[in-house]
């Protein structure tokens, strides 16, 4: 357990999917859910079968839970697929995955958000369901997409990126509803009054990139006493997965960890990247930024629990 002079660390973490999901699996060796808020990227969140689903929410809360499928990194391990199978051989599109225990997360969300329950209240009441003590925070409950336009026209984020395999040129990346998107209750505390705020490896432009552009978290941000500390999702000039590269290209960012600290740098303290980057330890350490240098790539347990632990130490 880690402890800040007498008291328990406070930790605040900015989360996307999978490689969120790996770090917090560490952590979670090290503190408390107790002293853990995560603000969750809801970018991603799309209606499949008449149903609300949002998948970074649920990667988050079932790896805290200890129920994700750890070799496909979602859903939930040793679940059925019958459901989908049957939609499948009656004829619907079945390109994003849902399996049966899956499932009855998205219905009871969705029949909950049409009795009038905030997204943040029904991600608190299945968070609860599972057991958790963290507090999982949408990053907003106000409609937000972020849609992707490549040579077969423009489309959601999770089409793109699951049904296209993000193999095509990305023309154009827009987040529908940011201008209007307001923080979900308990989001702005959650940053300003933490001793620690992590910025997980996330993709910095559709995870990270979706929940700065949320009114008011940046300038929180900014504002907070807590130390920011981000680590880069960016090893050897490539993501660990996704199509981070190809986004940070659009933007005209350089694909190194040195692009990913270009963005973060007037909001984080420390910047965490791998060992095979140290190269741009210097460059990063330029920006104003301190430096730690370790590994990243999370493998196994030891391994995430090991970059948790440099992160809190920070």
């Amino acid at each position: 357990m880690m402890y800040m002079g007498e008291r328990r660390l406070k930790v605040t973490a900015l989360a996307g999917g999978v490689g969120a999901a790996k770090f917090l699996t560490g952590l979670m060796q090290l503190i408390s859910q107790d002293d853990l808020s995560v603000i969750v990227n809801t970018g991603d969140d799309i209606e499949l079968f008449g149903l609300h689903i949002s998948p970074d929410v649920d990667i988050i809360s079932y790896t805290l839970a200890g129920i994700v499928d750890e070799d496909k990194g979602w859903g939930i391990k040793n679940d059925t697929f019958h459901c989908l199978d049957m939609l499948k051989a009656i004829g619907t599109d079945t390109w994003f995955n849902l399996g049966d225990r899956d499932l009855a997360t998205h219905i009871y969300r969705t029949s909950r958000l049409k009795q009038g329950k905030t997204l943040t209240q029904v991600t608190t009441e299945i968070a609860k369901s599972l057991g958790l003590k963290a507090q999982i925070l949408p990053m907003s409950n106000d409609k937000f997409e972020t849609r992707i336009t490549t040579k077969k026209g423009t489309m959601h984020f999770e089409e793109y990126f699951v049904k296209h395999r993000f193999s095509d040129e990305i023309l154009n990346i827009d987040f529908v509803g940011a201008k209007t998107a307001d923080p979900s209750p308990g989001v702005l505390d959650a940053i300003l009054s933490a001793d620690l705020v992590i910025v997980c490896p996330s993709n910095p432009v559709v995870s990270i990139g979706t929940i700065l552009a949320v009114n008011g978290i940046r300038d929180a941000l900014q504002r907070t006493d807590a130390k920011v500390v981000a680590v880069s999702p960016i090893v050897a000039g490539l993501p660990l997965k996704g199509p981070a590269d190809k986004m940070m290209r659009f933007m005209s960012v350089e694909v190194s960890a040195l692009g990913v600290a270009k963005l973060y740098s007037n909001l984080v303290d420390a910047f965490v990247i791998d060992s095979k980057d140290s190269h741009h330890k210097a460059g990063i350490e330029a920006l104003g930024l301190r430096v730690y240098v370790t590994n990243t790539v999370m493998q196994f347990l030891q391994d995430k629990v090991s970059l948790a632990r440099v992160v809190l130490e920070c």
